[in-house]
């Protein structure tokens, strides 16, 4: 018998930098474990006048409508139950929160979410949460010497969270030597570097902060090649390719090319609406990639991803 899938939907509450957790009563599926706030969409209701209403039942606090952005959307099978989490976010909600229903509830910070402590399907909330809506890419360059100043230049300008390390003109022992000096600049910037490659280049540099995979080095993988508490990341072109990553348990993947690039004139493109039906199926978060500028950043959210990732974003070309 086919399960009928269940629509949720999922708050991310915000305040203060702390996000509000519950935890599920013990005789509840899933009991014990940690959640988000939220329930099920009833029948008529948008989803998001069912978060408004669930968590003011759930919580007493107010959830302005207005204030409610989305995050990620994600399928998932339990086997004995199938559920898509709609999940947004607000950080405007207002009044004292509390467990109405008997439940636990608390105010926890980021670093204190734990993918053990909450059901398998809320585990790419988490990334979500802690991925920015841009991720940086390193364009051209002169010499390795030149790409560490221009690195450090850009990095003090911008402050991008996460950066990719993409330098494809340099042999290993140079790659692995601009990447320690990168990883240090960005240490003391609160940004952290994402070398490109395969996992040797990580075994290299195990202080990076994870890995991005092009899909050429993803499609020999197996198996999750990074170690637990450093980022995966994936190049990917359509749904295939992000199934496959999503095997890897990569905790992101960047998708297109989503808009005409000057690199690669003439190459397919995919456009918003193919952007957004391969990100609703993909589980995990997704940024556009492609001829995208930083105002196409609400673009990528609006279509389910979690924002846009490029070199135009913030590296000049040489």
């Amino acid at each position: 018998m086919v399960c009928r899938e269940v629509h949720v939907a999922v708050g991310v509450i915000i305040r203060e930098g702390r996000v509000l957790i519950a935890r599920r009563p013990d005789h509840a599926h899933q009991g014990g474990l940690l959640e988000f706030p939220g329930g099920k969409v009833e029948a008529g209701e948008t989803v998001q006048q069912a978060l408004v209403r669930e968590i003011h039942e759930e919580t007493g606090l107010q959830v302005p409508m207005s204030s409610l952005r989305p995050v990620i959307g994600i399928r998932h099978d339990y086997g004995d139950k199938r559920v898509f989490l709609d999940v947004w976010r607000t950080d405007d909600a207002t009044g004292d929160a509390v467990g109405r229903e008997g439940q636990p509830v608390q105010w926890l910070p980021l670093s204190a979410l734990h993918d053990g402590d909450f059901p398998a399907a809320n585990r790419p909330i988490i990334r979500a949460l802690r991925l920015p809506s841009w991720l940086a890419i390193t364009g051209d360059y002169r010499t390795s010497a030149d790409l560490v100043n221009q690195f450090e230049e850009r990095v003090n300008l911008a402050r991008p969270a996460l950066v990719v390390l993409r330098a494809p003109g340099l042999k290993f022992a140079e790659y692995q030597a601009v990447a320690r000096d990168l990883v240090m600049i960005g240490r003391d910037r609160g940004t952290g570097v994402l070398l490109h490659g395969g996992g040797e280049r990580l075994d290299a540099v195990p202080e990076a902060a994870g890995l991005h995979l092009p899909w050429r080095a993803a499609q020999t993988c197996h198996a999750r090649p990074v170690p637990d508490g450093k980022w995966l990341g994936v190049s990917c072109h359509n749904a295939a390719e992000i199934d496959h990553a999503r095997a890897l348990n990569a905790d992101y993947v960047t998708l297109g090319p989503v808009a005409p690039t000057p690199t690669h004139p003439g190459a397919e493109v995919m456009g918003w609406e193919a952007f957004r039906q391969q990100v609703a199926a993909a589980a995990m978060p997704v940024y556009g990639l492609g001829g995208l500028t930083p105002a196409d950043r609400d673009a990528a959210i609006r279509n389910g991803g979690q924002g846009v990732a490029g070199i135009g974003l913030w590296w000049p070309g040489v």
